[in-house]
């Protein structure tokens, strides 16, 4: 028993405690660029939103779009066809573009729209931002993503979603608990990826880094956008105040195909990430069980081990609800009401984790947007990297 406890245990608890390393940098990082997001460079922008189908609030997130507080940026919404966008939810002042591509299980129709956006962008924009539609951005969105890019050694730009449900239901504010943490990993210095609901790149890099041939060969618009910046060795910020909001609804069969979704994606695009995650839960769930079991068989210590373990989680996850909190002003309420979750949830997301890791690993066929995927990873093999450092 003593050895088990302590095969699952000893290291749960070090990963717990090695997790934290870092926090008290984020919030300082988060703090500074909120104050101050960076130069005060803003070029003409195209700010681009692919569409597909009806879903809640999407009239009032392309209006929040519509109206970003920046001197000069035309809004794109892109769709595949006409009837994917639905009537009487979109603004004044708005570009449609149609893709009109035809159906590839292994081409995402989301990058095939974002291609066609892009080349349909007017000539003057120097920087080309990208939007979710399930996303509710502040005013200063656009502003909090483009400062940064003026940076020397930046290629991309990035920002984050927070799930603030409304009504709160218990699996939509799950969902809130077990996304934090991708969120968390977003912080001072080069960031892994960019995520696609909220990023941007000058034209120049874009072009430069080929980033129209990595979405050519990919699902995903944001790990390939990632790699064609790493591989032009470039960085990418995370710019705290181009948070999104999300408070749409999910139930528990939603949540669990839509978290593997997530999972299946990053297993194909960045299976480093997906493998430190997995073996990781693998100990933290071990561990967890291994203090219950060893306390019920009377084991001295086991109830502190487990303190131990759970104490540093609760703690990163009270911190990024704080954060959150500081990014999105505007959701004061919802914070004052939800954000103890964070902390009391996170060992039950921690086991949900695991669940959702393991449904993630047998499959590299996905649903998404009532179309399915086999996902596979490609890389084009002429690449501008020294025209992007140099752009």
């Amino acid at each position: 028993m003593d050895f088990w406890f302590w095969f699952f245990a000893g290291p749960a608890i070090v990963l717990a405690l090695v997790s934290l390393r870092g926090e008290w940098k984020r919030a300082r990082y988060v703090e500074l660029r909120l104050a101050d997001p960076g130069p005060r460079v803003f070029p003409p922008a195209t700010v681009i939103v692919p569409v597909k189908g009806p879903e809640a609030g999407l009239r009032e997130n392309l209006a929040a779009l519509a109206s970003l507080d920046y001197p000069d940026y035309e809004l794109i919404i892109v769709a595949r066809r006409a009837a994917d966008i639905p009537p009487g939810v979109l603004p004044a002042r708005v570009k449609i573009v149609l893709a009109c591509r035809p159906e590839d299980d292994t081409k995402g129709e989301k990058v095939q729209n974002l291609l066609a956006a892009v080349r349909a962008a007017r000539w003057p924009s120097l920087v080309y931002a990208f939007a979710d539609s399930d996303g509710r951005v502040s005013p200063g969105w656009l502003r909090a993503l483009v400062a940064p890019l003026a940076e020397a050694g930046v290629g991309a730009t990035t920002g984050y979603r927070w799930y603030a449900p409304v009504p709160a239901t218990f699996w939509s504010l799950m969902r809130s608990v077990w996304n934090a943490p991708i969120g968390g990993m977003f912080g001072p210095g080069d960031n892994r990826f960019a995520w696609g609901g909220s990023m941007a790149i000058r034209k120049k890099i874009f072009l430069a880094a080929r980033v129209a041939d990595y979405w050519e060969e990919t699902v995903s618009d944001d790990y390939a956008l990632s790699a064609a910046i790493r591989r032009a060795g470039l960085s990418i910020v995370f710019a705290p105040g181009a948070m999104v909001a999300s408070n749409d609804l999910i139930g528990a069969r939603e949540f669990f195909a839509w978290a593997r979704r997530q999972m299946t994606i990053t297993r194909v695009y960045d299976p480093l990430l997906w493998w430190q995650a997995f073996l990781a839960h693998i100990f933290y769930c071990g561990g967890m069980a291994a203090c219950i079991l060893a306390a019920l068989a009377g084991h001295r210590g086991a109830e502190w081990a487990l303190i131990a373990q759970l104490a540093p989680g609760m703690l990163k996850g009270t911190n990024r609800a704080t954060l959150a909190r500081a990014e999105l002003p505007d959701l004061k309420a919802w914070f004052d009401r939800h954000a103890w979750v964070h902390a009391l949830w996170v060992p039950l997301a921690t086991w949900i984790w695991l669940i959702v890791l393991v449904s993630s690993l047998f499959s590299s066929r996905i649903q998404w947007r009532g179309r399915s995927y086999l996902l596979r990873r490609g890389t084009p093999s002429k690449l501008g990297y020294n025209e992007a450092k140099d752009a």
